[in-house]
């Protein structure tokens, strides 16, 4: 059995699959201080023998393996995991295989896999949600630099009718601080789903992330974009997101439909601890 971790700021879920990333078992629990939850953790696995594990976590998280803090959670608002050094201590509790990636990398992994980008050869995975990210896997293996990226903080043009001097702490207006849910409980004083028939509010939402879109689609040219988080629960987001990132596009590269370009996940908020039992697959493979 191959075992996944997807931990989040709020709650973790744990899982065991097969040599073929199939999730068999799986428990949810809150994400407490460190040492509860890797008790908690550790609970749910002694049920089974693991060959590997795989980690999508929350971060920011050095990913760098030359790093000397390689595996550490970094500066996060959740005081008790700063800096905690998460990957040593699975290393304490488990005698296998472990490989750690980003919570957003792992969901694109996962919906690569046996998702909507489960026929294409490169794919982008966005999520929308308390923050942005996006992870970006070609040919099966996930994209990563000297360590992982950061795509919620590029700088996008602001609408020109928009005074929101945005909500992220370090850079203001950068995507995430102009189009997160955060974002849009700040400008308009609600949480997105109370503002659901404000047709304003996701026309608004909608040009930004098509603006971003436009720029990861001319730099990296993937084959399918998968727009998820909780904010994407608002459907009628895809078609306007369509419809703005061809406006945008202009004719400049040919997109022959972009609805099979910009689409919605497909597997039911799954794909975070099915893309971290492949983590530890590869970590298996990796170690064979």
């Amino acid at each position: 059995m191959i075992g996944g971790i997807e931990a989040g700021g709020t709650k973790f879920v744990c899982a065991v699959g097969d040599e073929n990333g199939h999730v068999k078992e799986k428990t949810t629990f809150p994400t407490e201080d460190p040492d509860q939850t890797l008790e908690d953790v550790e609970e749910f696995f002694k049920q089974y023998e693991i060959q590997a594990l795989g980690v999508g976590t929350f971060g920011p998280v050095d990913l760098d393996a030359k790093s000397s803090t390689y595996g550490t959670i970094q500066k996060t608002p959740k005081i008790n995991w700063q800096y905690y050094p998460f990957l040593q201590k699975l290393k304490e509790i488990f005698s296998v295989p472990i490989a750690m990636d980003t919570d957003v990398n792992a969901a694109c992994l996962g919906e690569f896999t046996y998702g909507a980008a489960r026929n294409a050869d490169s794919s982008l995975y966005i999520t929308v949600g308390t923050g942005i990210g996006a992870g970006l896997v070609q040919h099966g293996r996930v994209f990563q630099g000297k360590n992982h990226s950061e795509m919620g903080h590029i700088l996008i043009p602001k609408h020109p009718d928009d005074d929101f001097g945005g909500n992220c702490p370090s850079h203001g207006t950068c995507f995430e601080g102009l189009a997160s849910g955060p974002a849009i409980e700040k400008r308009y004083g609600k949480k997105g789903h109370l503002l659901a028939e404000e047709a304003h509010v996701w026309e608004l939402e909608a040009y930004y992330l098509a603006q971003a879109i436009m720029s990861y689609y001319v730099i990296l040219s993937p084959e399918k974009i998968i727009l998820g988080g909780g904010v994407m629960k608002q459907e009628k987001l895809y078609p306007m997101v369509q419809d703005k990132f061809m406006e945008l596009l202009n004719g400049y590269l040919e997109v022959e439909n972009v609805k099979d370009l910009i689409v919605a996940p497909e597997l039911d908020d799954e794909q975070g601890v099915i893309g971290s039992v492949m983590l530890g697959l590869k970590a298996l493979e990796k170690k064979a």
